[in-house]
């Protein structure tokens, strides 16, 4: 593998120092409209301003003017990590500045900067749980009091505006350092030997040293990751797996416990294993990933099979019904899988079709239309119709069985705000010899390759409607000089064609799945098409995951489909539990719908729900329904729902 050294750093959420690939950030890659441009559009519109009006009628914001005033504890609102989701919101609107340059946001951004700026102690403790008088002491609740948590987010929003802003002078980059620096000296060698109860510290401080070149940032994001798996935290009731501290991140074989933590503390380790050259480290946590992929992952790319504890359950235990799938969990999952694509070439495919699959089915899942109410938990079959959330009250997190406007625990609105508005920086990557695309989007992409070449298309796609990518050249820089276009090709897309066309001909060919190539001296007008199949599919899960075994589900190119409740009401059925597949039922597409066959078994219950195996119900009547994406479910009312059908 080649790993190459990065000299400058893109306007992105992730700047390794090395890698076999360099992302293309947001001055380089432009989404222009579809699919994502129109939940872009939305998230800037109207989920931002949605973030901000809670945080203040909630009182999050608050505590930062009461902790500037010295009245605190008096009045403080939110549980002890609300800091970070102020700080998330200051991330998203980061990005989202970064993204449109919208004066009104900026002027949001700094109003928010400046009560937190006032909030902060001469030494750079920033918390508003802790530390005054009538409060816990500083430090004292390391495995639940969020502390070093909520400043990894803080250094995430630092680093947010110092690449999209990098001159301005609103002081949240200092704000940062200050804190950095405070906990350099409390967590250092020589200081405290603890760690967060909850993951995230690590994957601040790491960019935030990126950003500033700081080695001092890094060094302690490599000791946090290391005292990992010590015991260093108290054992609960679920182990201290939950925590990731029941063994060492590079002695692990799988991520385990709270998924979000899991993911975020993986995050972070491939950061630290990157810049400090650990190759051990990071084959680790590719070990970790695959194994994690291939059995504790739900096919929409969701992870966490355990509501009790927000928790990755054991190999193959996926319950489709039970299935927490936290939507934070994802934005953690495309975070780790991300930093990884970055390091090797060799299986990046892989890594971008996981967090394609993540984007679609549970990124896209969480907000409704108009953006301003979300899953926290992503069920893959709901049993009972859901009730409607009040919209002007704080939901429980899991509780919720459709959007809500606000949690008590709000972590998932401001994380989907901030992937959503940094989206573009996960489109394409570069390395010496060319571009690689990863995701795609109606986009404009221009950037300069290392030794000068101006590289500039247009990427159009009607793309998950349709399966064509069509690639538009338009310079002539590179025409005497040969580089590489690369075009993933998802693992589902068997039978994807490839069209050059150029002044010299046509040329097409039927394409492999995986990274495929296109290399040559690319002149103005030149296209490149990909025609990814897109015909619906049915997909059978593997036999060891039990909750299943017997089911189908439908997919359409990245889309993973569900039927609902809504579209069995016609022929009188209202419970998507009551029905099968029928046999021999392949999907189609239909008055732009994908279609399926069901059976209805016979009506009425059985006095014992068993039989003997040798007794066959009777046949049952088979219409054809409809199927919706399964990040549309619950838009039109409350409903039943589910992905895995079982075959009659």
């Amino acid at each position: 593998m080649t790993m190459q050294t990065t000299t400058t750093q893109p306007q992105a959420p992730v700047a390794p120092l090395r890698g076999a690939r360099r992302p293309l950030g947001q001055d380089e890659v432009r989404i222009t409209g579809g699919f994502w441009g129109r939940r872009q559009g939305v998230n800037g519109r109207r989920t931002l301003a949605h973030i901000e009006a809670k945080l203040e009628s909630e009182g999050w914001l608050g505590n930062f003017d009461l902790a500037a005033a010295g009245t605190l504890p008096d009045g403080r609102h939110g549980r002890e990590f609300a800091d970070s989701e102020v700080y998330k919101y200051l991330e998203a609107l980061a990005w989202e500045i970064g993204r449109t340059g919208d004066p009104a946001l900026d002027q949001r951004f700094r109003a928010v900067v400046s009560r937190v700026a006032a909030a902060q102690e001469p030494d750079g403790y920033l918390n508003t749980m802790f530390g005054r008088s009538g409060q816990g002491a500083r430090w004292s609740a390391l495995q639940w009091g969020h502390e070093l948590y909520c400043l990894g987010h803080l250094f995430q929003a630092a680093v947010a505006r110092a690449r999209t802003r990098p001159d301005a002078d609103d002081g949240l980059l200092s704000i940062a350092r200050r804190a950095a620096d405070l906990v350099c000296r409390e967590f250092g060698p020589d200081g405290r030997d603890g760690i967060c109860g909850h993951a995230e510290v690590e994957v601040g401080l790491a960019e935030l040293s990126r950003v500033t070149g700081e080695p001092r940032y890094l060094e302690q994001a490599r000791v946090f990751i290391e005292r990992h798996g010590r015991g260093t935290l108290g054992d609960i009731e679920w182990g201290r797996s939950y925590f990731q501290d029941d063994v060492p991140v590079r002695d692990a074989e799988v991520l385990r416990g709270h998924a979000v933590r899991a993911n975020y503390l993986a995050a972070g380790a491939a950061d630290v294993a990157v810049d400090t050259d650990d190759d051990a480290l990071l084959a680790s946590l590719r070990s970790q990933w695959d194994r994690t992929v291939a059995r504790r992952t739900y096919i929409t790319g969701g992870q966490g099979s355990h509501h009790q504890d927000e928790a990755f359950g054991e190999d193959w235990e996926l319950p489709a019904d039970r299935a927490y799938s936290e939507t934070c969990a994802g934005v953690g999952s495309i975070m780790f899988s991300w930093r990884l694509l970055l390091t090797d070439a060799a299986d990046d495919a892989r890594y971008g079709d996981l967090i394609e699959r993540t984007l679609y089915n549970v990124i896209a899942t969480s907000p409704a239309p108009d953006g301003c109410s979300f899953f926290y938990a992503n069920t893959l079959h709901q049993r009972v119709p859901g009730i409607p959330a009040d919209p002007d009250a704080v939901s429980p997190r899991a509780s919720s069985s459709m959007r809500a406007p606000w949690f008590e625990v709000s972590c998932c609105p401001p994380n989907v705000a901030r992937t959503l508005a940094s989206l573009d920086a996960y489109v394409a990557t570069a390395d010496a010899d060319g571009i690689q695309l990863h995701q795609y989007t109606p986009a404009e992409i221009r950037t300069t390759l290392a030794d000068g070449r101006i590289i500039a298309f247009d990427v159009e796609t009607d793309y998950p409607a349709r399966g064509a990518i069509r690639v538009i050249h338009r310079t002539d820089a590179g025409a005497h000089a040969p580089w590489t276009l690369s075009l993933r090709v998802p693992a589902w897309a068997t039978g994807a064609r490839l069209r050059v066309e150029t002044a010299d001909g046509t040329e097409e060919r039927e394409v492999e799945t995986g990274m495929i190539e296109v290399r040559r001296a690319f002149r103005s007008g030149d296209v490149v098409e990909l025609d990814l199949p897109m015909a619906p599919r049915l997909t059978a899960p593997d036999a060891r995951i039990d909750a299943v075994r017997g089911c189908l589900a439908v997919e359409r190119g990245p889309e993973v489909l569900a039927l609902e409740s809504v579209d069995l009401s016609p022929s009188g059925v209202e419970d998507v539990g009551v029905v099968a597949l029928a046999a021999g039922a392949e999907p189609v597409e239909r008055d732009g719908r994908v279609w399926i066959d069901v059976v209805r078994p016979p009506e009425g219950d059985a006095a014992w729900p068993y039989r003997d195996a040798a007794g066959r119900p009777a046949p049952a009547d088979r219409a054809s329904v409809p199927l919706v994406a399964y990040h549309e479910w619950a838009e039109r009312g409350p409903s039943t729902m589910r992905v895995w059908i079982p075959v009659a």
